[in-house]
């Protein structure tokens, strides 16, 4: 049976495994080193680290599950995580979503025909003195407008 993920992957896992206490506290970065490598965690994948650090596969995917920054099927190249906790809700976030999708052309949770954009909808990406703001990859935006948004996603290869 082949592993679902690379060996220089399971490699890294492996390391981590042999820096913590607990085999469990290796989980949150070994879910980090898959969806580098995956894009997502696909199930495949959580059973093979549940197995491997001795948790069930129901815990992992609860975890994948419950932190937004884990993805359970492929997103887009680029993927837009707008805020919409109170303070950035109460500066335009409705706005700013719906602007995204119909400049996009698709709803929150959806991926654009061309795997460009992925949109979503977060809780607070801790940037509340820039609201409205969204997350694009790791890249945080704030103080949105359209004219804004337009020049963000114009600069994205």
């Amino acid at each position: 049976m082949s592993l679902p993920v690379s060996t220089e992957t399971d490699r890294q896992i492996d390391g981590l495994l042999g820096r913590f206490p607990q085999r469990g506290s290796a989980l949150l970065p070994a879910l980090h080193l898959i969806q580098a490598e995956k894009g997502h965690i696909p199930l495949e994948a959580m059973d093979y680290i549940a197995g491997k650090i001795g948790v069930s596969p129901a815990f992992v995917a609860g975890v994948v599950s419950f932190y937004t920054m884990f993805q359970q099927t492929p997103i887009g190249r680029h993927h837009i995580q707008v805020c919409c906790t109170l303070p950035c809700a109460l500066r335009g976030a409705g706005s700013v979503m719906g602007y995204l999708e119909r400049k996009l052309g698709i709803r929150r949770g959806g991926t654009t025909p061309d795997g460009k954009f992925t949109l979503s909808a977060v809780e607070c990406l801790g940037a509340c003195d820039t609201a409205p703001m969204f997350q694009i990859n790791e890249e945080e935006y704030g103080q949105l407008d359209e004219r804004r948004i337009d020049a963000i996603l114009a600069s994205l290869k």
